[in-house]
């Protein structure tokens, strides 16, 4: 009897702990918004979100693991529900209360104009008529600047990047939300950049969870209770040394429905999508022939220099194609757009990159580095004797080049320069990172608008494959052409 009742204490004490002790939710957070979210100087992610965020799950009894997602990719990660939750300074909007469910607001912000200090012809909103805008992707602010008349819009990853186009004076203005503008301007690197209007709209940030989601009032009970016991507003006097402002009670749109999908609607997604990515698809092309025609040119003659008999000038040669080879992309577009043009202001002249330059400048600099492998090993294919028997009918080193060894190496090299291409065609969807609306760029912003990530990047695919196999077809169909036997 006495194990009994024992028994049944245990079942009582187990029913009545708190389900969400213990639990971990994983949170999306995109470091590269301070102060809400950023990398320390040790490594590690922190900010006004991030405390928050842990301030939040100490007081609802459970645990944290935040998640670097990019800011564009947040909304399908959390359709997908790949990740819990998201705090990463998300307005609180209409078209996004459709697809997530949002917490309570937790800060009151609004949009900023940031422009150069020597600017005298930006003073409000209505000034930005027919200027460069410089934004950030998927956000209120992108979706603010599509409202000015003429503005040439360019989108960009995160805020910082959006910012340094500007104190690289590609842009004019950049319209961001205030409170980050004004962090980067006192505290960041960027010089010479004031804000002129602040608090265009007034917007509210919400915790994102997927819709209906069960981990939301747990959410919204711990953001009540750092609130209420005063963990809230030290947290806000930490980062802003102010006080808070009052907040709402419960999200603005938080009764809005989804709208139903089925496979007739996503059809008319990708549909409709097709004209604009097409016209990513002939901006990706021109990318890519372009890089391709100078890194041919370049290569090859990097790929003859590394034959060379002069140590020297052999070593220079394989320097080149060791750092373009050994480096990301990537990395190295970053370089040549931002970087440099943010060297040159230091060194105090002005220097700025058209984005086509800048981007055919990074892929044929790199493509020529891998193009001169080709060649070399080409060159080397051939026999030594075929130069030898040139060189005793009187035919000099540059014309046995020209005229013996390299149309028979280039026809043996046509296979690895179709690889070549292809990669190349794929890599043009980096430059996306300095504002290129190249196919994949195109793609992005399609989603930012309509959070409808599955079918449009299906659609992406689709017309990257379709390039990839006409290249190949094309590539074949020239091997062939230039093989004699099969000519005849």
């Amino acid at each position: 009897m006495c194990i009994i009742v024992c028994l049944s204490f245990l079942l009582l004490a187990g029913c009545s702990v708190n389900p969400s002790v213990g639990k971990t939710l994983r949170i999306a957070n995109e470091p590269a918004f301070p102060p809400f979210e950023f990398l320390g100087t040790d490594g590690k992610s922190q900010g006004f979100s991030l405390d928050l965020m842990n301030a939040i799950a100490a007081a609802a009894n459970f645990k944290v693991d935040f998640i670097s997602v990019p800011f564009d990719g947040i909304i399908p990660a959390l359709q997908a529900k790949t990740i819990d939750a998201a705090i990463s300074s998300i307005t609180i909007t209409e078209e996004r209360s459709k697809t997530v469910s949002f917490s309570r607001p937790y800060f009151k912000a609004g949009l900023a104009i940031a422009i150069r200090t020597d600017n005298q012809d930006i003073t409000n909103f209505d000034s930005l008529k027919n200027k460069r805008i410089a934004v950030q992707i998927g956000t209120t602010g992108a979706k603010k600047a599509q409202d000015i008349p003429g503005a040439k819009i360019r989108s960009f990853d995160s805020a910082p990047l959006a910012l340094q186009e500007l104190a690289n004076r590609n842009v004019d203005a950049v319209i961001n939300d205030a409170p980050v503008t004004i962090y980067a301007i006192n505290t960041g690197n960027l010089k010479g950049l004031k804000v002129v209007e602040q608090l265009l709209t007034e917007e509210y940030y919400g915790i994102a969870t997927p819709k209906n989601s069960e981990n939301l009032a747990l959410i919204n009970n711990g953001l009540d209770k750092v609130l209420q016991n005063g963990t809230y507003a030290q947290i806000y006097r930490k980062w802003f040394k102010a006080d808070p402002p009052s907040l709402p009670t419960k999200s603005p749109f938080e009764k809005e429905a989804g709208s139903a999908t089925s496979i007739f609607s996503s059809f008319g997604v990708i549909w409709r999508s097709f004209p604009t990515l097409l016209q990513g698809a002939l901006v990706t092309l021109q990318l890519t022939v372009f890089s391709v025609v100078l890194g041919l040119v370049g290569g090859s003659l990097i790929g003859i220099v590394r034959l060379s008999r002069i140590p020297s000038v052999r070593w220079v040669a394989r320097a080149y194609v060791d750092f373009f080879r050994g480096t990301p992309l990537l990395v190295q577009i970053f370089m040549i757009y931002f970087g440099i043009p943010a060297i040159a202001q230091e060194l105090g002249f002005t220097f700025s990159f058209d984005r086509l330059v800048a981007g055919v400048v990074a892929l044929s600099l790199n493509s020529a580095a891998y193009i001169a492998e080709i060649v070399r090993a080409g060159i080397q294919s051939i026999e030594p004797g075929q130069a030898e028997a040139s060189q005793s009918l009187g035919l000099s080193a540059v014309q046995t080049m020209r005229y013996v060894i390299f149309p028979q190496a280039f026809r043996r090299m046509i296979p690895p320069l179709g690889n070549e291409f292809i990669s190349l065609l794929k890599d043009t969807s980096l430059v996306a990172v300095i504002g290129f609306e190249e196919l994949f760029r195109k793609g992005q912003l399609i989603v930012a608008d309509n959070y409808r990530a599955f079918e449009i990047y299906a659609a992406v695919a689709v017309v990257y494959l379709c390039l990839t196999l006409l290249s190949s077809q094309a590539f074949s169909r020239l091997e062939a052409w230039m093989n004699p036997v099969k000519r005849s």
